[in-house]
């Protein structure tokens, strides 16, 4: 995953500051690929697909994995998903495509405020768990960040089963049930 700030609906000033920054850890360390906790993938059950998956990665998260070379966003997605996007401007695509697709759980930065959220959460996902604390996500070898991921997280369901599997996950946290009619729409 890229850890990166993400930069919706911010002022352009800011926007130029952030995009130095991989979540707390800055481009020039070369530490782009930070990977979900795997206590997080063994409660939410198994998938079949994660389509951002690191080229190297020291555990699986599913049963089939794209990665960059294999650009995960134009391939064909089936089954269950998984997906932990890429964090910066594009996150909100892969949003896109899960909630298109309707069936997975994503692992997104609790950015709630944002148009991305709003349009992609908010209005079209089935529940969210708000996750208590910040994470800590682990590098490509498997050793875990010495620190936090900056911001807080939120796994977020597509479809009634994987709203189900979020509520009963046992994961501390806030769950939320979103309906399908919204006010504000």
């Amino acid at each position: 995953m890229n850890n990166q700030t993400e930069m919706f609906d911010m002022p352009e000033k800011v926007k130029s500051q952030a995009s130095t920054h991989f979540g707390n850890m800055h481009a020039d360390s070369g530490k782009d690929e930070w990977l979900t906790p795997p206590e997080i993938i063994k409660a939410l059950g198994s998938f079949d697909l994660d389509p951002c998956s690191p080229i190297k990665r020291p555990w699986d998260t599913a049963r089939r994995h794209y990665n960059i070379d294999d650009d995960g966003l134009t391939q064909a997605w089936s089954g269950r998903v998984w997906l932990n996007p890429p964090y910066g401007n594009k996150t909100f695509d892969w949003i896109q495509k899960l909630a298109d697709h309707g069936n997975g759980i994503a692992l997104i930065f609790a950015r709630t405020e944002t148009s991305g959220f709003f349009a992609q959460v908010w209005k079209r996902a089935e529940a969210i768990l708000f996750l208590r604390g910040r994470l800590s996500f682990y590098n490509v070898t498997g050793a875990i960040s010495k620190d936090n991921a900056g911001a807080p997280s939120c796994l977020v369901a597509y479809g009634l089963n994987n709203a189900e599997i979020l509520k009963k996950c046992g994961l501390a946290g806030h769950y939320s049930p979103l309906n399908s009619t919204k006010e504000g729409e």
